[in-house]
């Protein structure tokens, strides 16, 4: 469930690599929304999905299924899932499947029932990758997830070096060094966060300018001060953020709280007090940026979202998603750039009550959130 983890966040992150795994051309990247659609039959989910943003293109919608482990049955699973999903939304674009498996040895083929379907299934076995098939950093992470213990840390030591010399924007190469560390984590639980950052040799590239400058919106300087002390509760403060920003990133993955839970090795009722927590940071933070930002809103940006609103179920979970949905908008950039800044800011409040009461508990800390909030804010 770990690898699973890490690939839906690749994607997530850089879309870009999917492409270059199926010889695409990467320009596709813009053109789709990685996602991850319910289908309330059965209770499926298929947590790996690239739709075309355009509704009227002929591209192909892909489904992405990482498969670590033998499964007899994976493709039983995985048509019903898909066709079940046909079914249910009739999406305008021709499906394709996509299978990530570490070697060819892993797969479970079932011919006689799905040979015929096996010409829109792209299978790619990660140790038959060639060496030479990528100057790409993407690719190269890709491979690093079957990379042995004994040589990973070379291999990650070597990535990092490339991200620094190929990758120009700041933040987006700290985000890969990022990833190439909890890939480490994940392939050496024995060792400590400081041990890794030691090993492949972070320690001192995470205090240069350009890493400090490129970290996540709204890490206090509070935060920045614990954890240049060392102090005990800096690195309480450090592993509680780094946990509730995983739970999160995981979340707007589509994955499950019950994935989530065993992916990162956490007991259930926190992850699933995480998802109400966060949806109701979400929507607190768009009450705040509607009553503090007003300006970012035009007059018909809130005729929009009172017609937007108004039919949701007061419901959390709708209203947070509602939300969400809307900032993404490509004509909404500054509202959820500012959106993003409030929210990082309230997790990094959240971070501080819970290590002011119980860090094990965020029941606490629930907040009386609903439509009518939203609404209010909106009209005023």
């Amino acid at each position: 469930m770990k690898t699973d983890t890490i690939f839906y966040s690749l994607f997530k992150e850089f879309p870009s690599i999917f492409f270059e795994l199926i010889n695409q051309s990467t320009a596709q990247a813009a053109t789709y929304e990685f996602t991850s659609r319910e289908i309330k039959q059965l209770s499926f989910r298929l947590d790996g999905l690239f739709l075309p943003k355009n509704q009227t293109s002929n591209q192909p919608f892909y489904v992405v299924e990482v498969q670590f482990q033998p499964d007899e049955n994976l493709y039983y699973r995985l048509f019903t899932e898909l066709f079940i999903f046909l079914n249910q939304y009739k999406p305008p674009h021709p499906w394709r499947v996509v299978v990530i498996y570490p070697s060819r040895r892993i797969e479970r083929e079932q011919p006689l029932q799905f040979r015929e379907l096996f010409s829109r299934v792209q299978r790619i076995y990660l140790d038959e990758l060639e060496t030479d098939a990528s100057g790409s950093v993407g690719v190269n992470i890709v491979k690093l997830v079957i990379e042995n213990q004994q040589t990973a840390p070379t291999v990650a030591r070597q990535l990092i070096n490339q991200a620094q010399v190929q990758i120009a924007d700041p933040s987006t190469k700290r985000d890969l060094i990022d990833l190439i560390e909890t890939i480490i984590v994940y392939k050496l639980p024995q060792k400590s966060r400081k041990e890794i950052e030691a090993m492949l040799g972070l320690s001192e590239l995470k205090q240069t300018k350009v890493y400090q400058e490129a970290k996540q919106e709204g890490f206090s300087e509070g935060e920045q001060r614990g954890e240049q002390r060392g102090e005990q509760r800096g690195e309480q403060r450090g592993e509680l953020k780094a946990k509730l920003t995983a739970i999160l990133r995981l979340i707007k993955l589509g994955l499950s709280v019950e994935m989530i839970a065993e992916g990162l090795d956490l007991p259930l009722e926190f992850v699933q007090e995480a998802v109400e927590l966060f949806e109701q940071q979400n929507v607190i933070a768009f009450v705040e940026l509607l009553n503090e930002k007003r300006q970012l809103f035009s007059p018909q940006d809130l005729a929009d979202l009172a017609e937007f609103i108004q039919p949701l179920p007061d419901q959390l979970e709708d209203l947070s998603s509602a939300i969400a949905h809307w900032c993404q908008q490509e004509a909404h950039t500054a509202q959820l750039e500012a959106w993003r800044q409030i929210c990082s800011r309230l997790l990094s409040a959240t971070v501080e009550k819970l290590l002011a009461t119980n860090p094990d508990t965020l029941q606490t800390l629930s907040a009386p959130v609903n439509k009518a909030m939203v609404q209010h804010a909106i009209e005023r």
